[in-house]
């Protein structure tokens, strides 16, 4: 005759730090998604029910919205500069990456508009936006460290202005037509873009 399991004994160990990693893992990787789905102003409640943990939790790992966001989009950020200081990097392949990270999220792409839509002065000063302008300062500095001498975004504000012109393009239902778009949106401005995906190290 098969024995079920318990109530108690279907319910986790309170194993101290391990849980509050994996809690902390998990709200990260719902955060994720949910940022991807909807952008940075998606609801925290509804990224605590996909993580299966409650809000307390979220707050005690994230005190605020700015500091979720800003442990999401850190990795796409980290991405880019790690491929921008790789050896032999070279700026269509930067825009390589950058371009996948694009397609891949509606949060990151929200993150390069940051602070440059000359929106009101209280969403500027936004706790998330604060954290997101910071975070595109870092992906227009690797984008800059590998402009040659006279490439035709080297005017102050070309280059991110050109990836803000592409992202306002990259739409569509699935990732393969987004990217589709990203890349005639780069042809368009006449700018050289490597193989689209990932930073693979």
């Amino acid at each position: 005759m098969t024995q079920h399991p318990t109530a108690e004994e279907r319910r986790p160990a309170n194993d101290g730090p391990k849980a509050a990693a994996r809690n902390r893992a998990a709200l990260i990787a719902a955060a994720r998604a949910v940022y991807a789905e909807h952008g940075l102003d998606a609801p925290l409640s509804g990224i605590a029910r996909r993580a299966g943990v409650g809000q307390g939790v979220l707050y005690r790992h994230f005190p605020d919205r700015a500091a979720l966001a800003d442990a999401v989009l850190e990795e796409n950020v980290r991405e880019v500069e790690q491929a921008a200081a790789a050896a032999g990097a070279t700026l269509a392949g930067v825009l390589g990456v950058l371009t996948w990270h694009l397609t891949e999220s509606a949060a990151f792409i929200g993150l390069l508009h940051a602070d440059r839509t000359g929106g009101r002065t209280e969403d500027r000063t936004d706790g998330v936006h604060a954290h997101a302008s910071a975070l595109s300062e870092r992906v227009a500095h690797s984008l800059r460290g590998h402009l040659t001498a006279g490439h035709r975004l080297g005017g102050a504000d070309d280059l991110m202005l050109a990836v803000a012109m592409v992202s306002g393009a990259v739409t569509g239902p699935t990732r393969a037509e987004r990217e589709r778009r990203a890349l005639a949106a780069w042809r368009l401005l006449g700018v050289e873009v490597g193989p689209v995906g990932p930073f693979a190290g």
